[in-house]
C-alpha cells in the first residue's frame, strides 16, 4: 500500500541581483541577475537564499529574493 507522505508542491523561486540604490529594488543590469533556482518549499528556498546572501554579505547592493510562485500561480489558495 502507497502512502501519501509527501507534503503539498509550494514552488519558491530564488534570485538576485545588485540594485542601482540601498532603497529601492531596481537591479543595476537585469543581463547579470542570478537566477539560483526553483524549489519545491520555502524550507529549501531559504536555505539556498541564506547561501547566496552570505557569499554576497559585502556588497552591500547585492540582494536576493525568495519569490512564492505558488502565490502567483493559484492565487486563490494564498
Amino acid at each position: 500500500m502507497a502512502q501519501n507522505s509527501e507534503k503539498k508542491q509550494r514552488l519558491h523561486l530564488v534570485f538576485g541581483g545588485e540594485l542601482t540604490t540601498l532603497t529601492d529594488v531596481e537591479f543595476r543590469d537585469l543581463d547579470k541577475l542570478d537566477v539560483v533556482g526553483i524549489f519545491p518549499d520555502y524550507d529549501s528556498a531559504l536555505t539556498a537564499w541564506k547561501s547566496k546572501a552570505q557569499l554576497t554579505v559585502d556588497n552591500a547592493h547585492m540582494r536576493y529574493f525568495i519569490v512564492h510562485m505558488h502565490r502567483l500561480l493559484d492565487p486563490e489558495q494564498a
